[in-house]
């Protein structure tokens, strides 16, 4: 009865556009952690860069959740809207975890399985910001957003194999010559594959909605 009564009252849209600016800033986000790891901009400016977009972020998250309980009608269930967000929102602040200990660490220099971690990440929030985009009109889209999710998963594999056969390179180079560089590099190595994770979580909770919703 009442998914019925729901049907007939307006929907409450203007979660998709919160959604879409949450989503823009772990895009920005991404591109200004690979640009750190593959040197294409100093370090400190790219944590810079990355904490600026943590901050948005956390202001179109806190905006979410209050609309969340302002809202009558919501386009879905409004605990999978706060599941969401926060998913988002827990991507964002991995990056700046990972941004945090490469400024503490004092890291200038970067492996290129890092730099390859980065390019997934970059992979990754553009194709969770496409999934973003599409849910307004889930049905219409379900069959790509399912595609969207298997890709989210499938590059958080290839970072977990990238995490691997970084941490045997990191050995093989300071392992024994400069253990305090090995741990150092196997602390970054762990924020980065961390931030694969959140944004495959991001994906699940794209799939739960969908599952509920279709």
């Amino acid at each position: 009865m009442l998914k019925w009564f729901q049907a007939l009252m307006p929907r409450e849209d203007r979660f998709f556009p919160m959604f879409g600016r949450h989503a823009a800033t772990l895009v920005a986000g991404a591109e200004a952690l690979r640009d750190l790891l593959s040197g294409a901009c100093p370090p400190a400016q790219g944590c810079d860069r990355i904490v600026r977009h943590e901050e948005e972020a956390d202001a179109v998250t806190a905006e979410v959740l209050v609309a969340v309980r302002r809202s009558f009608i919501t386009p879905f269930d409004r605990g999978d809207i706060k599941d969401l967000i926060n998913a988002m929102d827990d991507s964002i602040d991995q990056m700046q975890k990972t941004a945090k200990a490469i400024t503490i660490f004092e890291v200038t220099e970067f492996q290129p399985q890092m730099q390859a971690i980065g390019d997934l990440v970059v992979r990754a929030s553009k194709l969770i910001a496409e999934a973003i985009d599409l849910l307004g009109s889930m049905k219409m889209n379900a069959a790509r957003l399912n595609t969207i999710t298997e890709e989210v998963i499938n590059l958080e594999g290839q970072s977990d194999d990238l995490h691997d056969h970084g941490i045997k390179a990191l050995f093989k180079d300071h392992g024994q010559a400069s253990p305090m560089d090995y741990i150092v590099g196997a602390e970054i190595y762990d924020h980065l594959e961390k931030v694969l994770d959140r944004f495959e979580d991001v994906a699940n909770r794209v799939s739960g909605i969908l599952i509920e919703s279709v």
